[in-house]
């Protein structure tokens, strides 16, 4: 089960937010165990090979890849802990099922994020360095290995994060999202369990994007529109823009919309539409106006200027948005960074583009 930490309503597993008010949902500490335990002794699914279980450890891959441990899984992937002997450094290893290793539309799709992936090299963004096969006949990519906290995580125990905080860390994602925007390649799935909030040896966060695996480049041709099929099939429904919830053709303001709702939720704790099922909070970004960050959480005294930058950010109309990444956090730390109430004409006219 999972519980809201604002209202405290229980929910079901599958769900994601509270239904009352839109803060995002959290395990319930029995809930927890039971997950713990589950990740403990995992089942494997009908086919899968022993080789991408604990078998792969201690192995080298690609003759410099050393496999040391298993750090996570999910339902069609495992993720290892590697030391490069070529660099020295430490890799993350991801490697596919049996099942998915043998999916021809699945492997063309993967060759094509690997491909996207090795021009992503930035200090914001995991990206994929290398793909491979083991001598199974298993797939795997690598990419440098990542630690820190999930921002869903830190959301969670935090509540909300402060102003100042929020826009660091969002300078950050939008950093890593130009480079891709630059690429003519799009995310489509920015959402906070795909940031992970990392420690710099000074000891100050600093944010990376994950999981560029539904990235897509904008000029693509028939065959790559086969294989990413449309945004709304692949996207995650809390956070896709208007234009991708109707399945309309995608560009770099997409990601601009997800990342103001996810500003939003770091400032709030809430998501800025409300409904009663999923269906109904996807319908409202469609049809209804955002609830204005202040209205949301009058006891927070979140600046104005916050207010009508996140506004402008979530416009319907991809026009009416910041047209990149780095627009929307400059004009997010102008407006955060200030008096919103002694904000002159000319401060203002460079948040809203005047």
């Amino acid at each position: 089960m999972k519980r809201c930490p604002s209202c405290r309503t229980d929910y079901p597993d599958d769900a994601q937010f509270c239904t009352k008010d839109g803060t995002r949902l959290i395990a319930k500490p029995d809930a927890a165990v039971a997950d713990t335990r589950a990740t403990a002794t995992p089942s494997r699914p009908p086919g899968e090979s022993a080789a991408s279980g604990a078998g792969l450890i201690g192995r080298v891959l690609d003759g410099r890849y050393r496999v040391e441990r298993k750090v996570g899984e999910g339902g069609m992937s495992f993720v290892y802990l590697a030391s490069d002997a070529t660099s020295q450094q430490r890799c993350a290893i991801k490697v596919l099922s049996a099942a998915l290793s043998q999916d021809t539309n699945a492997m063309a799709r993967l060759k094509r994020e690997a491909s996207l992936g090795m021009r992503l090299a930035h200090p914001n963004v995991c990206h994929i360095m290398r793909m491979g096969e083991t001598e199974d006949g298993l797939v795997y990519v690598v990419m440098p290995f990542v630690e820190g906290e999930i921002l869903s995580d830190r959301n969670n125990r935090l509540g909300h994060i402060p102003v100042d905080d929020t826009v660091r860390l969002v300078k950050d994602m939008a950093a890593g999202l130009q480079v891709a925007h630059e690429l003519k390649i799009v995310h489509r799935d920015l959402k906070p369990e795909n940031i992970m909030v990392c420690k710099r040896p000074d000891g100050t966060d600093y944010a990376v994007v994950m999981d560029f695996g539904l990235a897509k480049e904008r000029r693509a041709g028939a065959e790559l529109q086969k294989l990413t099929a449309t945004g709304i099939i692949l996207g995650t429904p809390e956070f896709m823009s208007p234009e991708q919830l109707r399945g309309k053709p995608l560009d770099a303001r997409t990601d601009i919309y997800s990342l103001a709702l996810l500003t939003y939720e770091m400032l709030t704790g809430r998501l800025p539409f409300q409904g009663r099922t999923q269906q109904e909070m996807m319908i409202a970004r469609l049809r209804s106006e955002p609830i204005a960050l202040r209205k949301m959480r009058p006891d927070l005294n979140l600046p104005e200027a916050v207010e009508q930058v996140l506004l402008k950010a979530m416009a319907r109309n991809p026009d009416d948005r910041y047209q990149t990444a780095l627009a929307f956090a400059e004009a997010l730390g102008a407006a955060g960074g200030g008096d919103a109430g002694a904000a002159d004409n000319g401060l203002m006219g460079r948040l809203f583009g005047r």
